[in-house]
């Protein structure tokens, strides 16, 4: 029988998570709670009474200053209990930790010990039932991945705990393989099987699959292996996985017929992709000649750049948009550890540096009901908070560069970016870091994880909309520690050259990983009955494609197989041979002797034949409307500004980030006199003994989306490339990484307006490859999103086109950087860039409800202002930097201030501007503009360096704590700086 372990703290101890849960019950739901207490419960497998007992007074699952534990219950005096714990299958991190804890403990190496856990709420409340269930549904649990009871004091002595969750785990590794009859089957029937099977495959990509396996070829070959003419369940699963949206980029692969009838022009785009963005990039490395610093581009998980003499540096940026919705911490878990595994597995592999996040959420404070499957915006943003958090900080990795972004349409699926750098030695075992193949005859290995059901379907699901059956299994929770002792024994492994090539086991598993692996030698043989499962049940195509967290596939020699194998039970890695890769031409699978799969290769990865889409753009849509208002009291409308959703502190959120982890952060979120001010960009030392660094930035743009997607792109890029210059990055050696999440843009009864979603993604697709190019940054990574749509309750949602652009810079001297804050009184502030008429999706216009011009970018005058900005950062001209974005000049001299808790006077007149009004001057977000302050020491210099640029001197800071701002000779406001502070940090202070 299972023994259960109660574990609370002691009376005199505070409940400090308990305290927290209350707090939210009042705040989230305005329930009146007068207390919540917390009781961790584990549920032990394998061991007897006696064996827990000698486990608990050892101390195994509890700490006997802090806590009391019992085999009995410990829940006293209460109104209401809710027990919450994960559903049978889910991943347990807490539990799985407990069970090598007590085999440690009790010297059982190698016996099968089982814990779960789950948590009890003992809430003291006058509530009724029905309010409780809103507690436990609303807040405590995720149904589609817990359970949860709930009872009064009286009931809960009746029906203490949950029953065992093995219970619902049953039957032994099953070999069965079903065939899939798709000659038996018309055009609504193979519709009817995509759908209900969760293969996201149009009707084309199902004809095309059904006539391959009706080639004389194909059945020959399957007629010698014992296979039937018709494809195994495992096969169709395997195709539609690397066919899909997903993996396949369909979308940005597709031939565009586009139409641009507001130019009156039409062309043929034969790939986005291989034209905008590998293109650009292309045209950019061929310029910069001996000079190139990209290594490896597009053809990795990771792009790979030059850092020194002596070490590459990488970057990737993912999105986990659909699980995060299902499974906000889960999500977003998996996201961050996920995008930790494309370094892991770029080259030869890399060491990890450092995260970035970017969110996109609807308001926390929404207050209207939701559709079916949705969940508040609140706990959404909670949940993907903590779960980033969880990851990283596990991990040992520093959280140095973020952002949150606000908008109402992300109430149908949230947008969560997660990016990681590593760093990779010149050579590693002799070998050039950022080469890797897999050869005839060597070992396939996966090593890390266990496969189980969790992320079956994770690229299918991933591209398809969210709806209201979207399904459980697609739902992952990563392990931190899992992954980071695999990543520890992978980096040794790396150095001893004890294998030729490496990748993550993606949204595929084993059919991404293997077979894109088998690509370099033209095929493998493998045997899933091999492989290690986290239970049992498992059909052979479940263990295929299930992305099952924590793990790589390498391609190891055979003289090597004995010392990988040693080193990874040295360091408690999991590691299995699962066959080899060959030239054979196919994909072979088998499960013991059982033939699974046989797939062509050149059909596997080259078979889906190419979408043909239509794009029409019409122009800009809707008028351009009112864009200016007076604003009779500047003083209340600048703190009403600090404290929008798109402009206010993420310091509720960055606090909970480790971002000084490994020692190497220089410049970091935020900066400042009492360190709670915005940084534009993160500064961060690969090598400690240098000073050698990179600067980290992004640039995001969604509120201009709906007005021009070109021009959302453009401002973007400039951003991104704005906020590292503002921080003394140069401009010539920087490169990007492009992120796109788009709504579904192919035109059906679903998505009428297809075409004009094309036409946005074309758009935005064009300024990427101009500004790009401009700018002399190169792409040398990107991911695309291209089904983020909620349809259920009889709404559709659809996200704001939305792309996310990070910059990698390279300088060589990190104490030659700057922070946004001003550092003294007395000191010049100066604007450079020009003000425009420009209010269109800018935050003034979002609070008064008015449209305008979207905001367009100089790309030739803001490239010499980048170039001088640098000098100037490097030559010391400068004391103080910061961009001018959301909000414009007012809400950036606002932020300085606040940072450097010093005082400034200023005229805004003297900002050089197109003949805008005061409002425009103030809240116009313009692009390519900075504010900077200069000592009055280096004003001619500073001056001669920026001759014939657009330049204004608006006043200096002053020593009396005030931001003064005025128009000639009328003051509009005057604030004292820790007002704007306040200001600026309540919205979000949780």
């Amino acid at each position: 029988m299972p023994v259960r372990v109660e574990v609370a703290l002691r009376p005199a101890v505070t409940d400090t998570q308990g305290n927290k849960t209350a707090h939210k019950i009042r705040h989230e739901l305005g329930l009146a709670v007068d207390r919540v207490r917390i009781i961790r419960v584990y549920t032990i497998e394998g061991l007897s009474t006696a064996q827990m007992e000698e486990a608990m007074a050892a101390c195994a699952l509890h700490d006997p200053v802090l806590h009391e534990a019992r085999m009995t219950p410990l829940a006293g005096n209460f109104d209401w209990i809710i027990e919450v714990g994960f559903r049978p299958g889910v991943t347990d991190n807490e539990g799985r930790t407990a069970g090598e804890v007590l085999r440690t403990v009790l010297g059982l190496s190698g016996r099968d010990v089982a814990v779960y856990t789950s948590t009890q709420y003992l809430i003291d409340a006058r509530l009724d039932r029905e309010q409780v269930e809103r507690i436990a549904r609303d807040l405590l649990a995720n149904e589609l991945i817990q359970r949860f009871q709930i009872a009064d004091r009286n009931a809960w002595a009746a029906r203490p705990g949950f029953p065992a969750r093995t219970a619902a785990v049953t039957g032994a590794a099953s070999a069965e393989v079903a065939v899939v009859d798709l000659h038996a089957l018309d055009d609504d029937g193979l519709m009817r099987l995509s759908r209900e099977g969760v293969l996201a495959l149009n009707l084309e990509e199902m004809r095309r699959i059904r006539d391959y396996y009706a080639e004389p070829a194909t059945r020959a070959r399957r007629e010698t292996l014992g296979l039937p003419g018709a494809p195994t369940d495992a096969e169709l699963e395997c195709l539609a996985q690397t066919w899909s949206e997903h993996c396949k980029h369909k979308i940005f692969s597709a031939r565009i017929e586009y139409e641009d009838r507001a130019a009156g022009m039409s062309s043929v785009i034969d790939s986005l992709y291989k034209t905008c963005i590998q293109g650009s990039t292309r045209l950019l490395r061929e310029r910069m000649g001996a000079e190139d610093f990209c290594l490896s581009v597009f053809r990795d998980n990771a792009g790979v750049i030059r850092f020194s003499d002596d070490m590459n540096v990488c970057i990737k940026v993912e999105t986990h948009n659909s699980p995060s919705a299902l499974d906000p911490y889960g999500g977003a878990l998996t996201g961050i550890v996920g995008v930790n595994r494309d370094p892991m597995g770029t080259g030869l592999g890399a060491n990890l540096l450092c995260n970035t996040n970017v969110f996109c959420f609807a308001s926390p404070f929404h207050d209207a009901p939701l559709p079916p499957r949705l969940l508040h915006p609140r706990r959404v943003f909670e949940g993907v908070r903590e779960g980033v958090e969880h990851g990283g900080n596990k991990s040992g990795i520093p959280t140095v560069n973020g952002a949150i972004v606000f908008h109402e349409r992300f109430l149908g699926k949230p947008l969560v970016f997660c990016g990681t750098v590593g760093t990779m030695p010149r050579l590693a075992a002799g070998r050039p870091s950022h080469q890797k193949k897999a050869l005839p005859g060597d070992r396939i290995v996966m090593a890390g994880g266990r496969i189980g059901k969790d992320g079956i379907h994770g690229a299918t699901f991933s591209s398809e909309e969210l709806h209201e059956g979207s399904p459980a299994t697609a739902v992952q929770i990563g392990d931190p520690i899992t992954q980071r002792k695999m990543y520890d024994f992978l980096m040794r492994a790396r150095d001893l050259g004890l294998y030729n090539a490496i990748t993550d086991n993606g949204a595929g598993g084993l059919s991404s990983s293997v077979g894109e692996m088998a690509q370099d030698c033209g095929g493998c043989d493998m045997d899933l009955a091999r492989a290690p499962l986290k239970y049992d049940g498992l059909r052979p195509w479940e263990i295929l494609v299930s992305e099952a967290q924590e793990r790589m596939t390498l391609a190891v020699p055979p003289k090597h197989l004995d010392e990988f194998m040693a080193l990874a039970a040295e360091m408690d890695v999991e590691a299995t041979d699962l066959g080899e890769f060959t030239d054979s031409g196919y994909l072979h699978v088998r499960h013991g002797d059982r033939v699974v799969a046989d797939l062509d290769m050149a059909f596997l990865h080259d078979g889906a034949p190419q979408l043909r889409l239509k794009a029409v753009w019409d122009g800009p849509s809707g008028g351009i409307g009112e864009n200016a208002e007076h604003i009779s009291d500047h003083q209340a409308f600048l703190h009403d500004m600090l404290g929008r959703l798109n402009i206010c502190s993420r310091e509720y959120v960055i606090r909970q980030y480790d971002h000084e982890v490994q020692g190497g952060s220089v410049i970091k979120p935020l900066v400042g006199a009492r360190n709670d001010g915005p940084a534009d960009a993160a500064v961060i030392r690969p090598d400690l003994g240098s000073p050698r660094a990179l600067v980290i930035a992004a640039g995001i743009c969604p509120k201009l989306s709906d007005l021009d997607t070109y021009w959302m792109m453009a401002c973007a890029i400039d951003e991104a490339v704005r906020n590292a210059v503002a921080t003394g990055a140069d401009i010539r050696y920087m490169a990007g990484v492009d992120n796109f999440c788009w709504c579904d843009p192919v035109q059906s009864e679903k998505t009428p307006d297809g075409h004009h979603k094309l036409a946005q993604l074309v758009r935005a697709n064009q300024a990427l490859s101009h500004y790009c190019l401009a700018y002399g940054v190169p792409c040398i990574s990107g991911k695309d999103s291209m089904k983020n749509d909620y349809t259920g309750g009889g709404a559709k949602i659809s996200i704001p086109p939305t792309v996310l652009f990070s910059v990698l810079g390279v300088i060589d001297d990190c104490s030659k950087t700057m922070t946004s804050d001003f550092k003294a009184p007395g000191e010049l502030i100066y604007v450079l860039g020009l003000t425009g008429n420009e209010m269109g999706g800018s935050e003034y216009a979002g609070a008064l409800g008015l449209g305008g011009q979207v905001p367009q970018v100089d790309a030739l005058s803001a490239r010499l202002r980048y170039e001088r900005m640098f000098m100037a950062v490097r030559e010391g001209l400068v004391t103080a930097a910061h961009d001018i974005s959301d909000g414009g000049l007012a809400v950036a001299l606002a932020e300085m201030a606040l940072a450097g808790r010093t005082g400034a006077c200023v005229d805004a007149a003297k900002a050089p501007h197109l003949d805008c009004s005061v409002e425009q001057i103030l809240y116009s977000e313009s692009a390519s503009r900075f504010v900077v302050t200069v000592r009055e020491g280096d004003r001619a210099a500073f001056e001669n360096l920026f001759a014939g640029d657009f330049l204004g001197c608006l006043g200096h800071t002053t020593d009396d704590e005030h931001l003064t701002i005025g128009a000639g000779e009328k003051e509009l406001l005057r604030v004292h700086v820790e007002a704007l502070a306040a200001s600026w940090k309540k919205t979000l202070d949780f």
